[in-house]
């Protein structure tokens, strides 16, 4: 499967944006999938995933309660709903899917990779 994802811009703090992380290939449905973010000189961290199994969402605890992702089977593509930005959320965001049925929050765990889009929040 080939991920795509996009939505990424520059916002200001308190702002939101909405992440999609489009899939070709194959059906999303078949996959766990996840969001990551990396900052400037920090490793890669696991920001929310939802598994393909029976639809269970997790979240990275910086995020919980401001971030929200979901599938839209008929697009084929999972999104993740950003509010409350803060400037501690800039970083490149990444989709990722895992052939494992429940949530991964690992990023060996993950079998394919989309090329990351920028996320920029301004204070």
């Amino acid at each position: 499967v080939q991920l795509q994802a996009s939505g990424g811009g520059l916002v200001q703090a308190a702002g939101s944006l909405r992440l999609s992380c489009a899939a070709s290939g194959r059906s999303l449905n078949n996959y766990a999938v996840g969001w990551f973010r990396q900052a400037p000189k920090k490793e890669r961290e696991f920001v929310a995933g939802i598994a393909w199994s029976n639809g269970r969402t997790d979240y990275a605890d910086s995020v919980k309660g401001r971030f929200t992702i979901s599938r839209d089977n008929a697009k084929n593509t999972v999104s993740l709903q950003m509010n409350s930005l803060k400037p501690e959320d800039t970083a490149v965001y990444y989709c990722a899917a895992s052939l494992f049925k429940g949530i991964v929050i690992g990023k060996s765990g993950y079998d394919f990779w989309g090329q990351g889009t920028q996320v920029t929040v301004s204070s």
